[in-house]
């Protein structure tokens, strides 16, 4: 009987044993893990190691002494493009303290990406009162969103701020008519480029942004007339010869294109368009030839143009190149095809 009881034993022994080591490994797992050092997760932020940082300084936020962790976590958030999550830290940082420069600054970027720019401005304007000319992306950024909320005198005085000239003054009118062109607002830019020319009448730059304005609205005569005032005013300018002789081009006046066109590439030879605008013409011209010159100096400079490689399409098919004319006209939809589904920058 005693056998049979050790025998037992011996066969049941092993089965406590695992199960007792069981018991403790899965107490191991279910045990608190430490909350990680505020020195490593403030390392990993400053090396840049933002989404290394954030489930650290998560794990902070639930510690019991955890002031200042929102800071670095709503900073976090923002660099990582996580802008929801960003704006709830940022106000925690705020309400910790209300002075936080940077929690400022940076909450009111990130109501500006969240599409909020009316909740943005208070803290943007804060922000530009400290900093003056210190922080261009804020005092950008404050300018858009006041365009955006329609208030464009707020906006002419902040991108007045920005780039440190009188609020009322020709070049103040300049700037936030530039800005509102290139936000959509065309009939506002039109206007706030009238108003600094009424100011100034001798303003550089002011007639050619109504030029590019009236060229892009097809006001073909009225652009003409635009950048014809803009060289009597700065004549070094190559880009004014360049859009003057594009618009020149589109009323048939194809020998004073060329010789705009020339004069620009004299004062600027760095650039593609007036190269293939030349190309345009001399196509126009029946020159292929030196067509084909132009579009070649043209594509060297920026192989990827559209534009360039339908008209060199064009110049083969003068040519005589049926094939060469196809690779070109293909590779031309192809490029364009792939700018027209490219994302748009901000």
């Amino acid at each position: 009987m005693r056998f049979i009881y050790l025998i037992s034993l011996l066969l049941i022994l092993p089965f406590v044993f695992a199960q007792s080591n069981q018991t403790q490994s899965s107490t191991d797992l279910q045990a608190p893990v430490d909350h990680p050092s505020i020195a490593h997760a403030t390392q990993l932020f400053n090396e840049g190691k933002y989404g290394d940082a954030i489930p650290e300084l998560q794990a902070l936020e639930r510690a019991p002494d955890h002031k200042g962790v929102a800071n670095l976590l709503g900073t976090s958030y923002y660099k990582v493009g996580d802008y929801r999550n960003a704006a709830t830290q940022l106000k925690q940082a705020l309400t910790e303290d209300a002075g936080d420069k940077e929690a400022t600054q940076l909450l009111g970027l990130t109501y500006y990406f969240l599409g909020r720019p009316a909740d943005a401005i208070p803290l943007l304007s804060k922000v530009q009162s400290w900093y003056p000319r210190a922080n261009v992306d804020a005092s950008y950024v404050l300018g858009i969103s006041y365009i955006r909320v329609k208030d464009y005198d707020s906006a002419r005085k902040a991108f007045a701020t920005m780039y440190g000239v009188p609020p009322d003054s020709a070049a103040s009118h300049l700037f936030v008519s530039q800005m509102l062109l290139r936000q959509g607002f065309d009939p506002i830019a039109e206007e706030e480029a009238k108003k600094a020319l009424a100011i100034d009448p001798k303003l550089p730059m002011a007639h050619f942004l109504l030029g590019e304005l009236y060229i892009f609205k097809s006001r073909i005569p009225e652009a003409i007339s635009e950048f014809e005032s803009e060289m009597g005013i700065n004549p070094a300018y190559a880009a004014t010869y360049y859009r003057l002789a594009d618009a020149y081009t589109r009323v048939g006046r194809y020998e004073d294109a060329e010789r705009l066109l020339q004069r620009s590439v004299w004062l600027d030879s760095t650039a593609s368009g007036p190269y293939i605008l030349m190309g345009k013409v001399l196509l126009h011209k029946k020159e292929p030839d030196l067509a084909k010159r132009s579009l070649d100096r043209a594509l060297s400079m920026d192989p990827n143009n559209y534009v360039g490689h339908y008209l060199m399409g064009q110049v083969y098919q003068a040519q005589g190149k049926t094939g060469d004319a196809d690779n070109e006209f293909k590779l031309s939809q192809q490029l364009e095809a792939m700018q027209t589904h490219s994302p748009n920058e901000q």
